[in-house]
């Protein structure tokens, strides 16, 4: 059985996307966010709780903040692409839920009362949505870097607040000359599903 998608977009998604390393200088607008973000609302969250948050790094001096706190070898790519984007996990998101959620407000309650139930959903929930996040970057013909080799702690207390858990930073942009490193391996079918 083959795929419905179109095979010119399975190969921008998947097959060819890849994450650059160097970028051109064409920015990334705010048209080309909210076309991406359009789009990748719709993916799934358990109860609709959609707990993922980001934040734009576009002035130089918020660059230069970031840059200092990510790890030596993204410190090239990250002050370079073109627009970069702190992805966070909200851990109040169920203050959203009632707008979110409308056919069972009550779940803001009865199910997110605690602060650790959230931490949790919001992580693995906001982890989704940042996959969403990727996959619609591309879809928009850009590159998406998503790295977590940053020192996550510095990260939260200079952009975020105690209630937003850092996830990762995206670098953004078109490719620039070399920017691929080469393409590895991945697994194969037989060595990731099981059937019982």
């Amino acid at each position: 059985m083959s795929l419905v998608l179109d095979p010119a977009a399975q190969d921008l998604l998947f097959r060819e996307a890849r994450t650059a390393n160097t970028f051109t200088d064409e920015p990334v607008t705010d048209e080309q966010v909210q076309a991406i973000y359009d789009l990748v609302k719709y993916g799934p969250t358990a109860f609709n709780q959609s707990p993922l948050r980001i934040t734009l790094v576009r002035s130089p001096e918020a660059r230069e903040r970031l840059v200092q706190h990510m790890a030596e070898g993204n410190r090239p790519k990250t002050a370079a692409a073109p627009l970069v984007a702190i992805l966070s996990a909200d851990n109040e998101f169920h203050e959203e839920l009632p707008a979110l959620f409308p056919h069972f407000p009550a779940a803001k309650d009865a199910f997110f009362s605690e602060r650790p139930v959230r931490e949790q959903a919001a992580l693995l929930n906001a982890s989704l949505q940042a996959a969403y996040f990727i996959i619609g970057v591309r879809a928009a013909g850009l590159s998406a870097g998503p790295m977590t080799g940053l020192d996550f702690a510095a990260v939260q207390k200079e952009f975020l607040d105690d209630d937003h858990t850092p996830l990762m930073v995206v670098n953004i942009g078109k490719p620039g000359d070399d920017a691929w490193f080469p393409r590895s391996p991945r697994l194969e079918l037989d060595q990731v599903i099981t059937t019982v």
